[in-house]
């Protein structure tokens, strides 16, 4: 790649960062995506909830997405690793893993979350398949089945009265003793949820869809899903290096705009926001390259 300067660098080409560049493609603006490959949904079967994609694979939506943004030549595509991110004086410096360095006159992360995920034999490979974090995304492929949560306390209680709009054959595993109120639990009761303090062994799962729960005393739970909020960290550090500010969820800070407290910096995505969907990344994604451009806009009649 020639070309070192840009207006736009995009870090993350996934599914927000693509919608932005098609934003500013369609801007005439030169435009940087560095991508790592490295999607959060990269193990999903199928993607839901995003309407004429619904049911889709999510790396047929994405690569079908690139190719179009690639139909917009002011756009370009660095397929590497952002591994450092400094204020110029006329806007910022990317360097990357094999040492390439990049300027632009504004920078969009699109990096994402990383899940951390819990040391149970089986989870990992579950994850994304039948061991699921949204029944919005999922919750209609297990309608009415034999269906686990993993959770505890108020996060437990409030995440069964979610998921009992989608099954009412449900059990919440608190993976430990309860931390569920007395009312809770007797609502819950009432409600038909069977509660489960044994803390969990393993699951059972055939190629990541789940057949039984194990638990460390050796009872076992059949089961068709699980779902499960897990903590997670911002995928890309480089944020926090330049001084974008993290909100009390872990998610990037940014305003109605999708900018961070770092002017010139935007944010979009899951990084953003604890509402986790392909339909809902391509949203802000779409918002914050049109955002960007009325800035370069303004920024040139000033």
């Amino acid at each position: 790649m020639e070309k070192k300067n840009f207006e736009v660098i995009i870090i993350g080409g996934s599914y927000s960062g693509l919608s932005a560049a098609m934003s500013l493609g369609r801007a005439l603006r030169q435009v940087l995506v560095i991508d790592s490959g490295l999607p959060c949904n990269k193990q999903t079967p199928h993607s839901h909830n995003f309407i004429t994609q619904d049911g889709e694979k999510p790396a047929v939506i994405s690569a079908k997405a690139k190719l179009q943004v690639e139909f917009y030549k002011t756009v370009e595509f660095y397929n590497g690793l952002a591994v450092k991110a400094s204020k110029i004086e006329n806007g910022f410096e990317v360097i990357t893993k094999s040492g390439d360095v990049f300027t632009a006159r504004k920078v969009l992360f699109a990096t994402g979350v990383k899940d951390l995920l819990p040391k149970i034999e089986g989870f990992a490979a579950c994850w994304g398949i039948s061991v699921l974090h949204c029944p919005y995304c999922h919750g209609y492929e297990v309608k009415n089945e034999k269906t686990a949560i993993i959770a505890n306390g108020e996060m437990g209680f409030e995440f069964a009265k979610l998921i009992s709009n989608w099954t009412k054959d449900l059990r919440l595993c608190t993976n430990g003793k309860s931390e569920l109120t007395l009312e809770q639990t007797e609502i819950l009761k009432k409600k038909g949820v069977l509660i489960l303090e044994e803390e969990i062994a393993s699951f059972e799962h055939n190629a990541g869809y789940i057949s039984n729960i194990i638990f460390k005393n050796g009872e076992k739970v059949d089961v068709k899903a699980i779902y499960a909020r897990v903590p997670f960290e911002q995928h890309c550090s480089l944020p926090k290096d330049l001084g974008c500010e993290i909100n009390e969820m872990g998610y990037l800070k940014v305003d109605f705009m999708q900018k961070t407290n770092i002017p010139g910096i935007y944010a979009s995505g899951d990084a953003t926001t604890q509402m986790r969907s392909v339909a809902l990344a391509v949203s802000t994604g779409s918002f914050a390259g049109a955002v960007i451009n009325k800035e370069l806009i303004d920024e040139d009649f000033s």
